[in-house]
């Protein structure tokens, strides 16, 4: 069973990297101008649409493997990925399903529009720090020292210490591109902690095979 929880999870990471990184290149598109709507938001809230679930069952599969004298911190990661994946499931799926064909017909904005301290905008937020909060408490789940795996610790515990700099880009009283780039290193801390999750996986099921 274990085997392929393993392969599972590496998998799921996988896609989760893939998809944060396919955001990250999305995100810098619309930026430098590239790209506009609705292109731009269709592209940027299918990519996040993407990390969700592949995130939260790659949390899963961690908690799966993980020791069972060390599995509350997994646990909880487990915990705060469900609140990460609720949040912004309904955020983007809303998006996507209602609000950019609704705009393309009739461009005024509603209670549902994605706009800075909008409600959508806050439920975002607190999906990112959800997400961040579970890769802390994931970290707290690995061995401190003489671990072969010390780097997926150190991505993983700098997700959940970059918060602030998450909360200071969405809660920012005044919004700009600058406030924005503010957030920017959760592109590395994220995609990092993903890809070497997979790297984790694929060490384990070769222990075990």
């Amino acid at each position: 069973m274990k085997q392929h929880i393993t392969i599972f999870g590496f998998y799921c990471a996988l896609v989760a990297f893939v998809a944060i990184v396919a955001y990250g290149a999305v995100q810098i598109l619309q930026v430098l101008g590239v790209l506009h709507y609705p292109l731009d938001d269709r592209l940027i809230y299918g990519c996040s649409l993407a990390i969700a679930p592949a995130f939260l069952l790659a949390i899963l599969a961690f908690h799966e493997l993980s020791p069972v004298e060390r599995r509350f911190w997994p646990h909880a990661a487990v915990l705060f990925a469900v609140l990460y994946a609720g949040y912004v499931i309904l955020m983007y799926s809303v998006q996507l399903a209602t609000v950019i064909p609704t705009s393309l017909v009739n461009r005024q904005e509603t209670v549902l529009t994605v706009k800075p301290h909008s409600f959508f905008w806050t439920l975002d937020a607190l999906g990112y720090i959800c997400m961040g909060i579970s890769t802390f408490f994931a970290g707290l789940g690995m061995p401190r020292k003489g671990s072969r795996n010390l780097w997926l610790r150190r991505f993983l515990l700098a997700n959940g210490f970059i918060l602030p700099l998450i909360c200071f880009a969405y809660f920012y009283p005044q919004f700009t591109t600058m406030t924005l780039l503010i957030g920017s290193p959760w592109l590395v801390t994220a995609s990092g902690s993903m890809l070497l999750l997979a790297v984790y996986f694929y060490k384990v099921r070769r222990l075990k095979s």
